[in-house]
């Protein structure tokens, strides 16, 4: 098998050295309950809170803003919880329609409880219809709920200006910050409209399983998950030591590096871009800027996303498709169709997204790995204009068989 290219960065990324060594103690050298009023416990629950400090700082907010929890979709269904039950009486939220399913789907499960639902459109390039949410947004809207980063194109929100609509007609502000850390300044003292922002730390090199939910000093907040006072009421449950120290290694890391990783993977980035417009005909890039400096998604005509995600995966690639897969077959993804992408594209249409730890090698190998698998695919295809035939086991066989001795 070639060499393994990772590059599917903004579904999960590696742990970090740095929070491998953190959490080692906490593996079974160091036993102890954070609730616990013993030394052991104390120890413990020192952690946490040095953690919490770097999290803190890394979202420019204060340590008691800050409570930890599985992830971002408890994160952001708690926020939406929230930020409704403060305004009961408002029947009326706001979304785009590029949202995560963690925004998505409890927003549209309140249709069932009389709630209006306005999705806001956007443009070719992905960008929010200001002009259209200030139009829906009025004094019967209780919350605007949208992502930052575009967890498939990369596209940055204008965040300040829907927090400002937001605020301007009374609404809550939630945000998904998900695919934000390590790749923008996250600034809480600058963003005052924001009321409450999720992370997930599986995304800048933490554990999987960890997140925080940045609630603003007060704004309304009810747990979700009852029981004893852990994160000081605000969500129940021994805490998940290993993951939270981990965070706060991973929010140190960014904290320290964050204009360089910027400034680096954005190179990358725009490297491989370029390398794969320049080796193959019919490259559209879906998404332009201000994007994160880490996210490409490109489509390639007259090919399936299916049968390219197959071939480099034997190819020893790891990337995605900007698409849910449902009944073995790659669905047209909803951020794409939003952006009128053309059919052909979207279809053919793949997310890479880099990491802190992508080198430029890897990059420059990455195109020559794609640009075959593109044009290999084009070659099955029955005519140019009509998509790729998905590949056979044979196919792949001897695709394995063409990389072992390229």
């Amino acid at each position: 098998m070639p060499t393994a290219l990772y590059f599917d960065n903004n579904a999960t990324t590696q742990l970090a050295p740095e929070a491998r060594a953190a959490i080692e103690p906490f593996m079974g050298t160091l036993v102890g309950n954070p609730s616990s009023t013993h030394s052991a416990g104390g120890q413990i629950q020192h952690a946490v809170e040095k953690a919490r400090e770097h999290v803190a700082a890394m979202l420019n907010g204060a340590p008691t803003e800050i409570s930890f929890n599985s992830g971002g979709t408890e994160g952001l269904n708690t926020a939406i919880a929230c930020a409704l039950e403060a305004l009961p009486q408002r029947k009326h939220v706001i979304v785009s329609r590029v949202e995560h399913s963690a925004i998505s789907a409890p927003v549209r499960a309140l249709l069932k409880r009389g709630y209006r639902v306005s999705e806001i459109g956007v443009d070719k390039d992905g960008r929010i219809d200001l002009a259209e949410l200030n139009h829906e947004i009025g004094p019967e809207t209780a919350l605007v709920a949208t992502l930052w980063a575009n967890n498939e194109t990369g596209v940055i929100a204008p965040i300040s200006e829907i927090g400002d609509a937001a605020k301007r007609a009374g609404a809550m502000f939630v945000v998904d910050a998900v695919q934000c850390p390590g790749k923008l300044k996250l600034d809480m003292k600058a963003m005052a409209a924001i009321d409450y922002l999720a992370i997930s730390g599986h995304k800048f090199h933490a554990l999987p399983g960890i997140g925080a939910l940045f609630v603003r000093k007060g704004a309304p907040y009810k747990p979700m998950i009852l029981g004893g006072p852990q994160e000081r009421g605000k969500r129940a449950g021994t805490e998940n030591v290993p993951g939270i120290v981990s965070m706060g290694a991973a929010a140190e890391l960014v904290n320290k590096g964050l204009e360089l990783d910027i400034k680096r993977e954005a190179h990358l980035r725009d490297t491989l871009q370029l390398g794969l417009s320049a080796k193959l005909e019919g490259v559209i890039v879906n998404g332009a800027e201000p994007r994160v400096p880490n996210t490409l998604n490109v489509g390639f005509d007259y090919v399936e996303a299916e049968a390219v995600l197959l071939m480099l995966d034997a190819a020893g690639v790891a990337a995605s498709a900007g698409s849910a897969c449902e009944s073995g077959s790659l669905e047209p993804s909803h951020v794409l169709k939003a952006m009128g992408v053309p059919l052909s594209a979207i279809r053919g249409s793949i997310r890479f997204s880099l990491s802190r730890y992508s080198t430029e090698p890897e990059v420059l190998e990455l195109i020559e790995r794609t640009a075959k698998v593109v044009k290999r695919l084009r070659e099955l295809s029955p005519f140019k204009g009509s998509p790729s035939k998905a590949p056979t086991q044979a196919d792949l066989d001897e695709h394995k068989r063409y990389f072992a001795n390229a």
